[in-house]
């Protein structure tokens, strides 16, 4: 199955003047997207959540959560975010799904005025403008093929490069299902990197020479 298309730049006519625009767009409205929407409304950050394709795959994954115990706190916890959510009017669109992830790669690429806004996040009811965005889903070797097509060097921490360029992942690539208490912990390391980042996360990458395709599996 496909996952969904990575583009190092996002023609002009993908961008609407209807385009909003946000800090963070969440992919994934699930246990991982609620917590790091919730993390970054404390700490005074606005995001839109959205939901992921049925078929992103972040790879085989051996699941944890098997006893009552975890089973009950992975419930009790996604009601509180759920209820935080609600109480604090986070923007959770669970009918809305991304359909395309891009990188506004070049200013002269994009006629519509998006200001400061790197990433582009198409959806059927429009274009997201973003700082940065959060996958709670994706395959880590799409993901490496992204960064090599930007010639953006991996190194040894996969997830310090993506950091760089406003990308960040909680719960992706794990071998084994994250655990609840894990969960909240790469929330608050995401929402941490963001605040301290700021909108200017994609200033150090070169404008790439042409637009590259989407990238797809």
């Amino acid at each position: 199955m496909d996952a969904m298309p990575l583009g190092p730049v996002r023609c002009a006519s993908a961008t609407s003047t209807s385009a909003e625009h946000t800090s963070t767009v969440v992919i994934g409205s699930g246990l991982s997207g609620l917590a790091v929407a919730s993390e970054l409304s404390r700490r005074g950050i606005d995001s839109i959540v959205v939901e992921s394709l049925e078929c992103f795959d972040s790879g085989a994954m051996r699941t944890i959560m098997t006893d009552t115990v975890s089973l009950s706190e992975r419930t009790e916890l996604m009601r509180l975010l759920r209820g935080y959510a609600a109480a604090h009017q986070i923007d959770v669109r669970q009918s809305t799904v991304a359909e395309h992830l891009s990188i506004i790669g070049h200013p002269k690429l994009i006629k519509a005025p998006v200001g400061r806004k790197k990433w582009a996040v198409q959806t059927a009811d429009g274009v997201l403008l973003a700082d940065h965005v959060v996958l709670t889903k994706y395959p880590q070797n799409e993901l490496r093929k992204f960064l090599r097509s930007m010639g953006i060097a991996i190194g040894r921490d996969f997830k310090a490069a993506l950091r760089a360029i406003g990308l960040h992942l909680v719960g992706v690539g794990e071998l084994l299902t994250p655990t609840t208490r894990e969960i909240v912990r790469q929330a608050k390391l995401v929402s941490d990197a963001i605040v301290s980042q700021g909108p200017a996360a994609l200033n150090r990458i070169a404008p790439p020479p042409a637009a590259f395709p989407p990238l797809s599996t």
